[in-house]
Protein backbone atom coordinates (compact mmCIF):
# COMPACT_ATOMS: atom_id res chain seq x y z
CA UNK A 1 0.00 0.00 0.00
CA UNK A 2 1.24 3.42 -1.18
CA UNK A 3 1.52 7.09 0.94
CA UNK A 4 -0.73 9.56 -0.31
CA UNK A 5 2.04 11.46 -2.16
CA UNK A 6 0.24 14.82 -0.72
CA UNK A 7 1.54 13.82 2.91
CA UNK A 8 5.10 12.83 1.79
CA UNK A 9 7.90 15.37 2.81
CA UNK A 10 9.02 17.16 -0.49
CA UNK A 11 12.70 17.17 -1.03
CA UNK A 12 12.90 20.11 -3.11
CA UNK A 13 13.10 23.83 -1.18
CA UNK A 14 9.95 25.12 -0.04
CA UNK A 15 8.92 28.12 -2.21
CA UNK A 16 8.50 31.46 0.16
CA UNK A 17 5.50 33.46 -0.13
CA UNK A 18 5.60 37.07 -0.71
CA UNK A 19 4.04 37.73 2.85
CA UNK A 20 7.08 35.82 4.48
CA UNK A 21 9.77 37.86 6.10
CA UNK A 22 12.69 36.23 4.35
CA UNK A 23 11.87 37.37 0.96
CA UNK A 24 12.40 40.83 1.55
CA UNK A 25 15.99 40.79 2.58
CA UNK A 26 19.03 40.03 0.22
CA UNK A 27 22.92 38.93 0.97
CA UNK A 28 25.26 42.42 0.87
CA UNK A 29 27.77 40.25 -1.15
CA UNK A 30 25.13 39.83 -3.38
CA UNK A 31 24.15 43.48 -3.81
CA UNK A 32 27.42 44.53 -4.31
CA UNK A 33 28.02 42.03 -7.06
CA UNK A 34 25.09 43.48 -9.06
CA UNK A 35 26.14 47.14 -8.33
CA UNK A 36 29.32 46.22 -9.39
CA UNK A 37 27.92 44.52 -12.85
CA UNK A 38 25.83 47.55 -13.53
CA UNK A 39 29.03 49.59 -13.24
CA UNK A 40 30.98 47.30 -15.64
CA UNK A 41 27.74 47.77 -17.74
CA UNK A 42 27.73 51.31 -18.13
CA UNK A 43 32.18 51.42 -18.82
CA UNK A 44 32.91 53.16 -15.17
CA UNK A 45 34.53 50.53 -13.93
CA UNK A 46 38.45 51.44 -14.39
CA UNK A 47 37.20 55.26 -13.19
CA UNK A 48 35.57 53.95 -9.98
CA UNK A 49 39.02 51.69 -9.24
CA UNK A 50 40.86 55.07 -9.83
CA UNK A 51 38.36 56.76 -7.40
CA UNK A 52 38.58 54.40 -4.85
CA UNK A 53 42.08 53.66 -4.72
CA UNK A 54 42.79 57.52 -4.41
CA UNK A 55 40.07 57.70 -1.13
CA UNK A 56 41.83 55.20 0.64
CA UNK A 57 45.29 56.78 0.46
CA UNK A 58 43.92 59.87 1.67
CA UNK A 59 42.09 57.85 4.39
CA UNK A 60 45.36 56.15 4.99
CA UNK A 61 47.47 59.17 4.94
CA UNK A 62 45.29 61.03 7.63
CA UNK A 63 45.06 57.53 9.87
CA UNK A 64 48.88 58.19 10.28
CA UNK A 65 48.51 61.78 10.93
CA UNK A 66 46.13 61.04 13.76
CA UNK A 67 48.42 58.63 14.92
CA UNK A 68 51.87 60.86 15.12
CA UNK A 69 49.76 63.45 16.73
CA UNK A 70 47.80 61.20 19.38
CA UNK A 71 50.67 59.96 20.27
CA UNK A 72 54.54 61.18 18.79
CA UNK A 73 54.28 64.99 19.13
CA UNK A 74 51.93 66.05 22.58
CA UNK A 75 55.69 66.96 24.03
CA UNK A 76 57.13 70.08 23.69
CA UNK A 77 59.79 69.92 20.66
CA UNK A 78 62.60 72.13 21.36
CA UNK A 79 65.84 72.87 19.06
CA UNK A 80 69.22 73.55 20.08
CA UNK A 81 70.65 77.38 19.47
CA UNK A 82 72.71 75.87 16.50
CA UNK A 83 69.99 74.49 14.63
CA UNK A 84 68.05 77.39 15.20
CA UNK A 85 71.15 79.17 14.06
CA UNK A 86 71.65 77.19 11.12
CA UNK A 87 67.24 77.56 10.37
CA UNK A 88 67.50 81.93 10.48
CA UNK A 89 67.32 83.14 7.44
CA UNK A 90 70.45 85.17 6.31
CA UNK A 91 71.04 88.66 6.03
CA UNK A 92 71.92 87.84 2.08
CA UNK A 93 71.75 85.82 -0.49
CA UNK A 94 75.54 83.47 -0.33
CA UNK A 95 76.68 83.50 -3.67
CA UNK A 96 78.04 80.25 -5.37
CA UNK A 97 81.61 80.05 -6.49
CA UNK A 98 82.86 77.34 -8.19
CA UNK A 99 86.02 75.88 -6.83
CA UNK A 100 89.26 75.65 -8.49
CA UNK A 101 89.79 72.29 -10.27
CA UNK A 102 92.30 70.30 -8.10
CA UNK A 103 95.72 69.19 -10.47
CA UNK A 104 98.17 66.22 -9.14
CA UNK A 105 101.53 67.63 -10.20
CA UNK A 106 104.31 64.66 -11.04
CA UNK A 107 103.99 61.55 -9.94
CA UNK A 108 102.77 62.21 -6.71
CA UNK A 109 99.51 60.95 -7.71
CA UNK A 110 100.89 57.60 -8.00
CA UNK A 111 103.43 57.85 -5.02
CA UNK A 112 101.65 59.32 -2.44
CA UNK A 113 103.61 61.23 0.04
CA UNK A 114 106.72 59.95 1.32
CA UNK A 115 107.15 60.05 5.20
CA UNK A 116 110.67 59.97 6.59
CA UNK A 117 110.93 57.89 10.21
CA UNK A 118 112.45 60.02 12.73
CA UNK A 119 113.77 58.32 15.44
CA UNK A 120 114.83 61.70 17.42
CA UNK A 121 112.47 63.75 19.27
CA UNK A 122 113.07 67.36 18.57
CA UNK A 123 112.32 69.16 21.58
CA UNK A 124 111.24 73.28 21.45
CA UNK A 125 114.03 75.38 22.13
CA UNK A 126 113.86 76.16 25.86
CA UNK A 127 114.45 80.30 26.90
CA UNK A 128 117.99 80.90 27.91
CA UNK A 129 118.37 83.07 31.19
CA UNK A 130 122.77 82.88 31.32
CA UNK A 131 125.08 85.17 29.30
CA UNK A 132 126.94 82.57 26.88
CA UNK A 133 130.20 83.30 25.31
CA UNK A 134 131.47 82.91 21.89
CA UNK A 135 134.88 82.91 20.49
CA UNK A 136 135.30 85.30 17.15
CA UNK A 137 136.20 83.10 14.37
CA UNK A 138 137.85 84.04 10.85
CA UNK A 139 135.03 86.17 8.65
CA UNK A 140 132.96 86.80 11.35
CA UNK A 141 131.23 90.32 11.65
CA UNK A 142 128.42 91.97 14.09
CA UNK A 143 125.64 91.26 11.86
CA UNK A 144 127.16 87.23 11.12
CA UNK A 145 127.17 86.67 14.91
CA UNK A 146 124.11 88.56 15.93
CA UNK A 147 122.04 86.60 13.61
CA UNK A 148 124.04 83.30 14.29
CA UNK A 149 121.94 83.99 17.51
CA UNK A 150 118.50 85.59 17.04
CA UNK A 151 119.75 88.72 18.14
CA UNK A 152 120.11 92.20 16.66
CA UNK A 153 122.99 93.62 15.81
CA UNK A 154 123.54 96.60 18.53
CA UNK A 155 123.18 93.80 21.57
CA UNK A 156 126.40 92.35 20.12
CA UNK A 157 128.01 96.02 21.08
CA UNK A 158 125.76 96.47 23.86
CA UNK A 159 127.23 93.21 25.59
CA UNK A 160 130.58 93.46 24.77
CA UNK A 161 131.69 97.47 25.65
CA UNK A 162 135.06 96.18 27.06
CA UNK A 163 136.18 94.40 23.74
CA UNK A 164 134.98 96.09 21.55
CA UNK A 165 134.07 99.67 22.68
CA UNK A 166 131.19 100.36 20.48
CA UNK A 167 133.37 99.71 17.11
CA UNK A 168 132.38 96.88 15.08
CA UNK A 169 136.11 97.44 13.14
CA UNK A 170 137.65 96.27 16.70
CA UNK A 171 136.28 92.62 15.88
CA UNK A 172 139.54 90.06 15.50
CA UNK A 173 139.69 86.28 15.55
CA UNK A 174 140.31 84.49 18.53
CA UNK A 175 138.10 87.41 20.63
CA UNK A 176 135.79 85.95 23.38
CA UNK A 177 132.30 87.94 23.32
CA UNK A 178 129.60 87.63 25.56
CA UNK A 179 126.17 86.56 24.19
CA UNK A 180 123.33 87.95 25.73
CA UNK A 181 120.35 85.63 26.05
CA UNK A 182 117.96 88.29 24.53
CA UNK A 183 118.60 91.72 22.89
CA UNK A 184 119.61 94.13 26.10
CA UNK A 185 121.90 95.98 27.60
CA UNK A 186 125.35 94.05 29.73
CA UNK A 187 126.40 96.88 32.34
CA UNK A 188 128.79 96.81 35.02
CA UNK A 189 127.49 98.01 38.03
CA UNK A 190 129.47 100.42 40.49
CA UNK A 191 128.98 101.65 44.21
CA UNK A 192 127.76 104.66 43.77
CA UNK A 193 124.49 103.37 41.39
CA UNK A 194 120.91 103.98 41.95
CA UNK A 195 118.63 101.33 40.78
CA UNK A 196 116.12 104.26 39.52
CA UNK A 197 118.71 105.73 37.58
CA UNK A 198 120.06 102.92 35.73
CA UNK A 199 116.85 101.75 34.62
CA UNK A 200 115.96 105.13 33.21
CA UNK A 201 119.24 105.53 31.41
CA UNK A 202 118.55 102.16 29.46
CA UNK A 203 114.85 102.96 28.97
CA UNK A 204 113.44 100.23 31.38
CA UNK A 205 111.61 99.86 34.80
CA UNK A 206 113.67 98.75 37.79
CA UNK A 207 111.30 95.61 37.95
CA UNK A 208 112.63 94.45 34.88
CA UNK A 209 116.27 94.48 35.94
CA UNK A 210 114.96 92.98 39.58
CA UNK A 211 113.23 90.48 37.97
CA UNK A 212 115.02 89.02 35.40
CA UNK A 213 116.45 85.41 36.39
CA UNK A 214 119.94 85.55 35.72
CA UNK A 215 120.59 88.48 37.85
CA UNK A 216 119.83 86.89 41.07
CA UNK A 217 118.05 89.60 42.41
CA UNK A 218 114.76 89.84 44.67
CA UNK A 219 112.67 92.39 45.75
CA UNK A 220 112.61 91.20 49.32
CA UNK A 221 116.84 91.65 49.30
CA UNK A 222 116.89 94.91 47.14
CA UNK A 223 116.35 97.03 49.28
CA UNK A 224 116.69 100.73 48.57
CA UNK A 225 116.08 101.20 45.35
CA UNK A 226 118.62 104.89 45.85
CA UNK A 227 120.78 102.43 47.42
CA UNK A 228 120.23 98.48 46.19
CA UNK A 229 121.98 95.73 47.38
CA UNK A 230 123.91 94.96 44.26
CA UNK A 231 127.88 94.76 45.00
CA UNK A 232 130.27 96.65 42.53
CA UNK A 233 131.38 95.32 39.34
CA UNK A 234 128.70 92.53 39.33
CA UNK A 235 127.43 92.41 35.55
CA UNK A 236 124.10 93.25 35.22
CA UNK A 237 121.86 92.19 32.30
CA UNK A 238 119.18 94.94 31.15
CA UNK A 239 116.60 93.20 28.74
CA UNK A 240 115.54 94.99 26.53
CA UNK A 241 117.70 98.16 27.27
CA UNK A 242 119.40 100.32 24.91
CA UNK A 243 122.01 103.10 24.78
CA UNK A 244 123.68 105.65 22.75
CA UNK A 245 126.50 104.53 21.00
CA UNK A 246 129.97 106.14 21.31
CA UNK A 247 130.81 108.53 18.73
CA UNK A 248 134.18 107.40 17.56
CA UNK A 249 134.40 109.68 14.28
CA UNK A 250 135.58 113.14 13.57
CA UNK A 251 133.17 116.03 14.51
CA UNK A 252 132.55 118.53 11.48
CA UNK A 253 135.67 120.30 11.35
CA UNK A 254 135.26 124.05 9.56
CA UNK A 255 138.58 125.34 7.91
CA UNK A 256 137.66 128.70 10.12
CA UNK A 257 138.19 126.14 13.22
CA UNK A 258 140.13 122.91 12.20
CA UNK A 259 142.21 122.98 15.49
CA UNK A 260 138.71 121.58 17.07
CA UNK A 261 140.00 117.54 15.79
CA UNK A 262 143.15 117.82 18.09
CA UNK A 263 141.18 115.19 20.51
CA UNK A 264 141.46 113.12 17.38
CA UNK A 265 145.37 112.57 17.05
CA UNK A 266 148.37 114.28 15.49
CA UNK A 267 146.13 114.79 12.09
CA UNK A 268 144.68 117.64 13.02
CA UNK A 269 145.84 121.50 11.65
CA UNK A 270 146.31 123.95 13.65
CA UNK A 271 145.62 127.30 11.36
CA UNK A 272 142.91 128.79 9.47
CA UNK A 273 142.56 127.76 6.06
CA UNK A 274 140.73 129.21 2.65
CA UNK A 275 140.61 127.73 -0.80
CA UNK A 276 138.25 125.98 -3.17
CA UNK A 277 134.84 124.95 -2.53
CA UNK A 278 132.92 121.92 -3.68
CA UNK A 279 130.07 122.01 -6.21
CA UNK A 280 127.82 120.18 -4.06
CA UNK A 281 128.14 116.57 -6.20
CA UNK A 282 130.01 113.93 -5.47
CA UNK A 283 131.73 111.12 -6.99
CA UNK A 284 132.97 107.71 -6.62
CA UNK A 285 135.84 108.32 -4.14
CA UNK A 286 138.20 105.02 -5.21
CA UNK A 287 139.13 103.10 -8.20
CA UNK A 288 136.47 99.75 -7.10
CA UNK A 289 133.04 99.36 -6.48
CA UNK A 290 132.39 96.89 -4.03
CA UNK A 291 131.65 96.89 -0.68
CA UNK A 292 134.38 95.02 1.49
CA UNK A 293 133.33 94.81 5.00
CA UNK A 294 130.54 96.77 6.51
CA UNK A 295 128.09 99.05 4.81
CA UNK A 296 125.82 101.72 6.26
CA UNK A 297 124.46 100.66 9.50
CA UNK A 298 123.54 103.02 12.36
CA UNK A 299 122.28 100.04 14.55
CA UNK A 300 125.93 99.15 14.59
CA UNK A 301 127.34 102.18 15.31
CA UNK A 302 128.79 102.15 11.73
CA UNK A 303 128.33 106.00 9.80
CA UNK A 304 129.96 105.31 6.80
CA UNK A 305 130.12 102.52 3.47
CA UNK A 306 133.42 100.43 3.45
CA UNK A 307 134.58 100.27 -0.10
CA UNK A 308 136.61 96.85 -1.00
CA UNK A 309 139.94 97.31 -2.83
CA UNK A 310 143.40 96.57 -3.01
CA UNK A 311 146.42 97.79 -1.07
CA UNK A 312 147.61 100.59 -2.81
CA UNK A 313 144.57 101.63 -4.58
CA UNK A 314 144.06 105.25 -5.51
CA UNK A 315 141.57 107.11 -3.00
CA UNK A 316 140.09 110.49 -5.05
CA UNK A 317 138.90 113.81 -3.52
CA UNK A 318 134.53 113.49 -3.87
CA UNK A 319 134.33 116.88 -4.39
CA UNK A 320 136.38 119.69 -4.61
CA UNK A 321 137.27 121.80 -0.80
CA UNK A 322 140.09 122.15 1.58
CA UNK A 323 141.87 119.58 3.75
CA UNK A 324 141.72 120.28 7.31
CA UNK A 325 142.49 117.08 9.08
CA UNK A 326 145.54 114.49 7.50
CA UNK A 327 147.34 112.07 9.43
CA UNK A 328 146.78 109.68 11.88
CA UNK A 329 143.59 108.98 13.71
CA UNK A 330 143.84 107.49 17.27
CA UNK A 331 140.19 106.47 17.95
CA UNK A 332 140.82 103.47 15.48
CA UNK A 333 140.47 105.01 11.88
CA UNK A 334 144.41 104.67 11.35
CA UNK A 335 145.63 107.29 8.55
CA UNK A 336 142.70 110.23 7.34
CA UNK A 337 142.44 112.70 5.31
CA UNK A 338 138.84 115.43 5.86
CA UNK A 339 138.16 117.51 3.08
CA UNK A 340 135.92 120.84 4.47
CA UNK A 341 133.91 121.39 0.95
CA UNK A 342 133.18 125.31 1.73
CA UNK A 343 129.79 124.55 1.59
CA UNK A 344 128.20 122.63 4.40
CA UNK A 345 129.37 119.35 3.32
CA UNK A 346 132.65 117.34 4.69
CA UNK A 347 134.30 113.96 3.92
CA UNK A 348 136.06 111.64 5.27
CA UNK A 349 138.41 108.81 4.00
CA UNK A 350 140.10 106.28 6.21
CA UNK A 351 142.77 103.37 6.58
CA UNK A 352 145.06 104.97 4.17
CA UNK A 353 148.54 103.70 3.50
CA UNK A 354 149.58 106.61 1.83
CA UNK A 355 148.60 110.22 2.63
CA UNK A 356 148.68 113.06 -0.86
CA UNK A 357 147.30 115.70 0.77
CA UNK A 358 148.38 117.98 3.65
CA UNK A 359 146.76 120.38 5.94
CA UNK A 360 145.15 123.24 4.06
CA UNK A 361 146.03 122.05 0.94
CA UNK A 362 143.00 122.57 -1.87
CA UNK A 363 142.04 119.76 -4.10
CA UNK A 364 139.74 119.38 -6.99
CA UNK A 365 137.20 116.45 -7.65
CA UNK A 366 138.56 113.49 -8.92
CA UNK A 367 142.34 114.26 -7.26
CA UNK A 368 144.09 111.81 -6.03
CA UNK A 369 144.63 112.47 -2.31
CA UNK A 370 145.94 108.94 -0.93
CA UNK A 371 146.14 105.62 -1.27
CA UNK A 372 143.97 102.70 0.14
CA UNK A 373 144.98 100.30 2.95
CA UNK A 374 144.13 98.57 6.29
CA UNK A 375 145.44 101.15 9.22
CA UNK A 376 143.72 101.86 12.46
CA UNK A 377 141.19 99.31 13.23
CA UNK A 378 140.83 97.21 10.12
CA UNK A 379 140.69 93.66 8.80
CA UNK A 380 142.03 93.91 5.47
CA UNK A 381 142.35 97.01 2.53
CA UNK A 382 139.04 98.66 2.39
CA UNK A 383 138.45 102.69 2.03
CA UNK A 384 135.84 103.36 4.76
CA UNK A 385 134.18 106.83 3.51
CA UNK A 386 132.09 109.40 5.43
CA UNK A 387 129.55 112.03 4.25
CA UNK A 388 128.85 114.93 6.71
CA UNK A 389 126.27 117.62 6.30
CA UNK A 390 126.55 121.21 7.52
CA UNK A 391 125.00 120.31 11.01
CA UNK A 392 127.79 117.62 11.47
CA UNK A 393 125.05 114.27 11.01
CA UNK A 394 126.22 111.71 8.91
CA UNK A 395 124.44 110.68 6.17
CA UNK A 396 123.83 107.50 3.91
CA UNK A 397 126.50 107.93 1.45
CA UNK A 398 124.06 105.63 -0.91
CA UNK A 399 122.17 108.56 -1.47
CA UNK A 400 124.81 110.85 -2.42
CA UNK A 401 127.77 109.88 -4.58
CA UNK A 402 127.29 109.21 -8.29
Amino acid sequence: MTEDSSTSPSLLPEKQEPGDPDSTQERPGRRWNEIWEKILRLGLGEIALRIGTAVVSVTLILLVVWVMGSFYLKGQVTQSQELAAMAAPLPSATPTVLAPSFKIAGSAFDQGIIRLAQIHTILPEKPRFEINTYEVQNGDTVFGIAEKFGLQPQSILYGNFDTLADDPHRLRPGQVLNILPVDGVLYRWTATDGLNGVAEFFGVTPEDIITWPGNGLSEETIGDFSKPNIEADKLIFVPGGTRDFINWSAPLISRTDPAAAKVFGPGYCGSVYDGYIGGGTFVWPSTERFLSGYDWSPQTNHFGIDIGGQTGNAIYATDSGVVVYSGWHERGYGYVIIIDHGNGWQSLYAHLSQIYSGCGESVSQGAIIGLMGSTGNSTGPHLHFELMNASGTRVNPWNFLQ
